[in-house]
């Protein structure tokens, strides 16, 4: 694989190299996956030698831990200030809220975040507990707003709340393979997926 960009040594030094060496890797592991990406490519792309790395990271699975895990924090942080400036709004605008930012943020960090979605599970090896731990605490978010909506009756009773977390989550994350900004609008959007999981008329509006 041909690396995406080539930077001098003294670039890293200057601009702050274990965010520079993420960068990298974060574009290579979207566009190649976990297995296919090695950390020769990374330090190819930064422009050091692989050696240099091990200055930074212990490993390539260190190395995209902090890819993941970041890529889920840029998301979380996201959804948790759009949640916090709706407080005092409706379930299904706080929801309609969090699937805005978790969309602008999905594709504003797309490397990081198509990158956490592909390689979440780390080949034959078990998922770090730094990353199950981002992934628990963020998808508890969505399970309180889904929990808020069925509070408010917005949910057709007997519906699985669970189940409509897993299909929301579903859905925003899969956007990354078709989701183009001159398309569509993250606005409208958002208002669409929050209409699947509450529907217009059911129980309360907004």
């Amino acid at each position: 694989m041909t690396a995406p960009a080539i930077r001098s040594g003294r670039a890293v030094s200057e601009g702050g190299s274990r965010r520079l060496i993420l960068d990298m890797a974060a574009r290579l592991l979207r566009s190649g996956g976990y297995h296919q990406t090695t950390l020769r490519e990374i330090a190819e792309a930064v422009g050091i030698r692989k050696a240099s790395l091990y200055h930074h990271f212990a490993s390539k699975e260190e190395i995209v831990e902090a890819v993941v895990t970041d890529g889920v924090r840029f998301v979380h942080e996201a959804v948790a200030a759009a949640l916090e400036a709706a407080v005092q709004a409706g379930p299904r605008q706080r929801l309609e809220a969090a699937v805005a930012a978790h969309l602008s943020a999905l594709h504003g960090h797309g490397d990081y975040t198509s990158a956490a979605i592909k390689v979440f599970t780390f080949g034959s090896g078990p998922t770090p507990q730094g990353v199950r731990l981002s992934r628990r605490l963020y998808e508890d978010v969505w399970r309180g707003l889904v929990a808020e909506l069925q509070q408010a009756g917005a949910i057709a009773p007997g519906r699985s709340p669970e189940a409509l977390r897993l299909f929301l989550l579903g859905a925003m994350n899969g956007s990354i393979d078709w989701y183009r900004p001159e398309r569509f609008d993250i606005g409208v959007l958002s208002r669409e997926f929050a209409a699947l999981v509450a529907p217009d008329g059911q129980g309360i509006a907004s």
